[in-house]
């Protein structure tokens, strides 16, 4: 056991550990331990399995990955996840795992193992990549039945939003006592939250995280969700990161601010006299080319779909501009050394160490291919066509035939992720669903 660990274990007086990890769709799976017998513990074991369960609680295909003895791994703490769980009754510690074999090697198709992967191939070429996730959701009623459509919640005035408030001070402060909470639980949890703002749906807001490494972002994002939940169910309503929650109101995203830094701390992406470099461009072109290839990633649910659609704040393509927002990659104004791009695909919806991992592996195969990136669009790309597929099942599709990402992700995860979407798919697609008993029913 790490020292790290036991001295924060003794110095916050810890109850119980709740033993995390995240499993294909972002889903916090694991054990709540007692504090000692989680310090006199070698290792805590778990059945591989785990991380091979759908959105809806089904196991895809497991013996096809994990072996048909449906056997365990072994969960490994990383102590520089640490933190206190700050909404619990008594001290308790969340920490997250990794996931390895027997052998001390890596379990594959572990989210958190296909970042650690992607970060291991930057760091043999001398980069590393700083990330800045902006993250979108929706404050919403309680909601027990889930045949009606979800409303935005009564604020403190005892109205509901009627109207969109885009970046409204005051529509934010409806819900002063919900990001009071929200704000003391993520500082206690060392989250590193920063900007909040109502973005453009009702009762839609947004989050913005400081720039960092993508793996400690991915680990914040992880856990930032299960502190907006949290809170919002003690203010009696709920918050849902649903890509597309409500029919007539814009989508969630995700979208991930990105940037490469060599071992000197200098930003690839610009030249020495301020101008972009080459590789700026080749990332950007490897996006352009690999992106339509992982939506699946970046749009992980068939509600994913119902976001990416035209003239809703969201792309159709993965075009790219300067401070050009209806583009799939955006370049934001700054000076050479804080050059970037935003990836503006993801939905909120994603497992946040994939979709980092996705976005990661695309730019870089663009700059190891040195691919060349299309002229920048000045005017808006929602007049182009469609360059991401339209739904869930063309998507899975495209991942699973695309050698070069498997190459990079891993050829264990690419089709243990495919199959866990693809039954998923199936599930949803025997439902029933309103519009058709409405529109099919005496119609057709």
């Amino acid at each position: 056991m790490p020292e790290q660990l036991r001295n924060f274990l003794t110095q916050h007086q810890i109850h119980e550990v709740e033993c995390v990890i995240p499993d294909m769709t972002g889903v916090a799976r694991g054990k709540i331990v007692p504090r000692n017998l989680f310090l006199n513990e070698d290792d805590m074991k778990m059945s591989k399995a785990v991380l091979m369960i759908t959105v809806n609680g089904e196991f895809a295909d497991y013996e096809r990955f994990v072996g048909p003895s449906d056997p365990d791994m072994v969960c490994v703490p990383d102590a520089a996840t640490v933190r206190l769980v700050p909404w619990a009754i008594e001290p308790v510690a969340v920490v997250i795992h990794d996931c390895q074999d027997f052998d001390g090697r890596p379990v594959g198709i572990s989210p958190r193992a296909v970042l650690r992967r992607v970060l291991k191939l930057y760091e043999a070429k001398g980069w590393r990549p700083v990330v800045a996730p902006e993250m979108e959701f929706y404050l919403i009623a309680q909601n027990n039945n889930p045949h009606e459509p979800l409303r935005p919640p009564t604020g403190r005035a005892g109205r509901r939003e009627v109207g969109r408030q885009s970046f409204s001070i005051d529509a934010v402060n409806e819900f002063d006592p919900f990001f009071q909470d929200l704000s003391n639980f993520c500082d206690a949890a060392e989250l590193g939250v920063e900007t909040l703002i109502h973005e453009v749906g009702a009762g839609q807001m947004e989050i913005n995280f400081s720039h960092g490494d993508a793996l400690d972002l991915a680990d914040r994002v992880f856990l930032f969700k299960r502190a907006v939940r949290e809170t919002a169910f003690r203010h009696n309503i709920f918050a849902t990161f649903m890509a597309k929650p409500m029919e007539d109101e814009p989508g969630s995203a995700m979208h991930i601010h990105q940037s490469i830094v060599d071992k000197t701390g200098q930003n690839i992406f610009s030249n020495a006299d301020g101008s972009a470099s080459e590789l700026f461009f080749s990332y950007i072109a490897g996006l352009q080319k690999y992106m339509p290839k992982a939506t699946a990633i970046f749009a992980p649910y068939v509600n994913s779909y119902r976001r990416l659609s035209r003239f809703t704040a969201a792309p159709i393509n993965v075009r790219w501009g300067y401070d050009n927002r209806t583009c799939g990659i955006r370049v934001p104004n700054s000076g050479p050394e804080a050059r970037r791009l935003e990836n503006r695909v993801p939905g909120v919806d994603v497992n946040p160490y994939l979709a980092m991992a996705a976005t990661l592996a695309c730019g870089y195969l663009g700059m190891v291919e040195g691919l060349l990136a299309s002229p920048p669009m000045s005017d808006s790309a929602y007049n182009l066509d469609y360059e991401l597929p339209r739904n869930l099942g063309d998507a899975v599709e495209a991942l699973a035939e695309c050698a070069e990402l498997a190459e990079v992700l891993g050829s264990d995860f690419v089709p243990a992720f495919c199959s866990v979407k693809e039954k998923e798919y199936e599930t949803f697609s025997r439902g029933i669903t309103a519009w058709e008993r409405e529109h099919l029913q005496l119609h057709v």
